[in-house]
């Protein structure tokens, strides 16, 4: 089976199964998600893992749930993501370690969204863990929780996502070493770290988010409440960034009354 299927072979507990509530539209978004993230990876699918799902027309509003764009945390301490917290863009990505197409999107297409958006203070990217994959998934997403609290979360991230790390399993001895490989100082508390209470919990919140959005693969994404599944290509996520970012800018401008035909004063 396809690592990126459905979740249907591993099904989650009732905690995880619990439906986030916020109205109709998230309803629908959630069934679209579901449905979307199982033709992006479906067995007789192309083979590349990303599909035309989530196309991004000229209607920077096509497709987007408002609902949705209120799950980005925009958490300045949050150690699981990067970019400014008051970023006009989120992209949230919902994944596993042991997923070979987040993988592909971790090394082929977020370095570039980074390059070019991050590091201009256009898109933050949040990272929620979604293991779906086994006993080997969880240890991973609580391992790289662990390396975040020591601020060595997305070197973490890079190391496990390497080519090839995968196929050699995340057993604890694996875990340790890219711990050490990402440059996390403390191995001892990360050890503590990645077996706590805490972990669980964190990764437990985000994986109930996860199902409760709809998500049934991964990776999946939000960008600023628009639905995407699959490591699509870098044209998908750069055409939703922009979207985003012009929406942000009108609501901006509309605000502040940019574009207007005058002030009062101007009137007089």
């Amino acid at each position: 089976m396809p690592e990126s299927m459905s979740t249907s072979a591993r099904k989650p507990s009732p905690r995880n199964r619990k439906p986030l509530i916020y109205g109709a539209g998230v309803v629908l978004a959630a069934a679209l998600l579901g449905f979307v993230s199982y033709r992006a990876t479906a067995p007789d699918h192309s083979g590349s893992g990303s599909s035309s799902v989530a196309d991004v027309t000229a209607d920077p509003d096509a497709g987007v749930y408002p609902e949705l764009a209120k799950l980005a945390r925009r958490d300045a301490g949050d150690k699981l993501a990067q970019g400014r917290a008051d970023a006009p863009v989120v992209l949230i990505e919902y994944a596993d370690f042991k997923c070979g197409y987040c993988g592909k999107f971790a090394r082929d297409t977020e370095p570039a969204l980074v390059k070019k958006y991050v590091d201009n203070g256009t898109l933050r990217i949040e990272w929620r863990n979604f293991p779906i994959f086994g006993a080997e998934s969880e240890a991973a997403a609580r391992a790289a929780w662990a390396a975040g609290q020591q601020d060595r979360f997305w070197q973490f991230h890079a190391a496990a996502y390497a080519e090839g790390v995968k196929e050699k399993g995340f057993g604890k001895d694996r875990l340790k070493a890219l711990a050490q490989q990402a440059g996390v100082a403390d191995l001892d508390r990360f050890a503590r770290d990645a077996d706590s209470a805490a972990a669980s919990a964190a990764v437990s919140k985000d994986q109930e988010q996860g199902y409760g959005i709809g998500a049934t693969s991964t990776p999946s994404f939000l960008i600023n409440g628009r639905p995407i599944a699959g490591a699509q290509p870098m044209e998908t996520f750069t055409a939703a960034v922009e979207a985003a970012a012009e929406k942000a800018r009108n609501t901006e401008d509309a605000k502040s009354g940019k574009g207007s035909q005058g002030s009062g004063d101007d009137a007089k």
